[in-house]
């Protein structure tokens, strides 16, 4: 048994207790020096340990392995919930919802690359893969030569209740989505835990990686983990995004609530980046095009649009809800999720006016018009995104002051460790030009 809470990074820890010790565990049995993880606080070796109460209501038996079953859980310190505990930040904007009457719905698209080593190179686990150019996107054969992969993936999602609806081949050379039902905010950041743990599971048994690197080649699709969101009224479920007037397409137009949440979430767009795009390497992903041979299909503008696939928000006709493109499959679920909620009820509260919709193609429109319109890019940097993290009182008041300082060192050693080392692109530019 797993009473499992994540690092800064979403990467789950736990101890495992034996079922004879449930009772133990489940009262908070079992301590943890949490100052020994990166991000997780200075609690030194002379301090007392948090406390892991598991969440019973999330006990999940692992169907990859049915000897384990996985509880989310909290860290309690001295009592009290702990400061840099990601499920207790995303516990605390939901209660804020709560108390308005209102509950955050979330599902996510997961995007993931499977990888296998060939005499040092990471290829597709499918080889064929690699035979198609520019890509083999949405590709039946391709989908059906990964059901090693992708069978036992839909086999246990559904085998959880989480009603898998599509699942297809992505643009990448082993690049696979996977599409299901969503859920409550706090929930789905649960299922996002066990899904990468299943995912490497499912990889492993089949001599390969599972990977969430946001942009693994410079000539590879990014993968993203859209955040789609909306509200509901907490006593009737109803969608308070969706209003039955006439709208986008011939169908139902989005209430003024939607648009004062997606108005919040823009109007905090550069600090939500250091959340949703938390590392060097998802910068590399927000470009439109890159080195890649195509466009990237990747959000680069902080705007909304209908339907538009190169800005941060999009507002689709098929379903009320917000998708937030910026996230990536390196992201803390707890945390983006934390953010994208304080953001939305503030622009609420506020009144905040979205704008006008942009709805068209950003990647081919000059700066001038783009500036023109206020459209304008994302921080294009780790760094930059970090700088609007610190400015901005919402990331402080949703993280707490303690974890907001640490988030930044880390994600600041992290910058800074990159700017450090020197790289094989930069011989190649300059070791023998003078």
């Amino acid at each position: 048994m797993f009473g499992a809470y994540v690092d800064i990074h979403g990467v789950p820890k736990s101890k495992c207790v034996p079922i004879d010790h449930f009772g133990a565990m489940a009262a908070g049995s079992e301590l943890y020096t949490v100052g020994a993880l990166e991000g997780m606080g200075d609690l030194g070796p002379n301090e007392d340990e948090c406390v892991s109460i598991p969440d019973l209501a999330t006990l999940t038996v692992l169907p990859w392995d049915r000897r384990y079953a996985l509880a989310a859980s909290d860290l309690y310190f001295h009592g009290e919930p702990y400061t840099h505990d990601s499920r207790r930040a995303l516990r605390q904007q939901a209660d804020a919802a709560a108390r308005l009457g209102l509950r955050m719905n979330m599902g996510v698209e997961p995007e993931i690359y499977v990888l296998r080593q060939v005499d040092g190179r990471w290829e597709p686990f499918v080889p064929t893969d690699a035979d198609n150019l520019p890509t083999r996107g949405y590709d039946l054969e391709a989908t059906i030569l990964a059901d090693p992969f992708l069978g036992p993936m839909v086999e246990y999602m559904d085998e959880l209740g989480w009603d898998v609806y599509s699942f297809d081949h992505e643009g990448g050379d082993g690049q696979y989505e996977f599409d299901f039902g969503y859920t409550d905010a706090l929930a789905m950041a649960d299922r996002m835990v066990v899904l990468r743990l299943m995912a490497k599971h499912v990889a492993r048994s089949l001599g390969c990686i599972a990977s969430w690197m946001p942009k693994p080649w410079s000539e590879a699709f990014g993968s993203g983990a859209h955040i789609n969101v909306s509200l509901a009224d907490i006593e009737t479920g109803e969608n308070l995004f969706e209003d039955g007037a006439a709208g986008i397409q011939g169908g139902a137009a989005y209430t003024t609530l939607a648009l004062r949440f997606t108005a919040g979430v823009l109007a905090h767009a550069d600090a939500l980046t250091a959340v949703l795009c938390p590392t060097v390497n998802s910068y590399k992903r927000l470009l439109p095009r890159g080195l890649m041979n195509e466009i990237s299909w990747a959000p680069v503008y902080k705007a909304y649009g209908w339907n538009n696939r190169t800005l941060m928000a999009r507002l689709p006709a098929n379903r009320k809800c917000l998708e937030v493109r910026t996230a990536d499959s390196a992201c803390n679920p707890y945390l983006a999720a934390a953010m994208v909620l304080a953001a939305g009820l503030e622009g609420i509260e506020r009144e905040l006016d979205a704008g006008e919709p942009i709805n068209y193609d950003t990647y081919k429109t000059s700066p001038e018009q783009l500036e023109a319109d206020g459209v304008h890019r994302l921080p294009q940097t780790l760094g930059a995104a970090l700088d609007a993290f610190e400015r901005d009182p919402l990331a402080r008041d949703v993280f707490g002051p303690c974890f907001h300082a640490d988030f930044l060192a880390t994600k600041r050693a992290e910058w800074d460790e990159y700017n450090t080392v020197v790289g094989e692109w930069e011989r190649q530019k300059y070791l023998r030009l003078w």
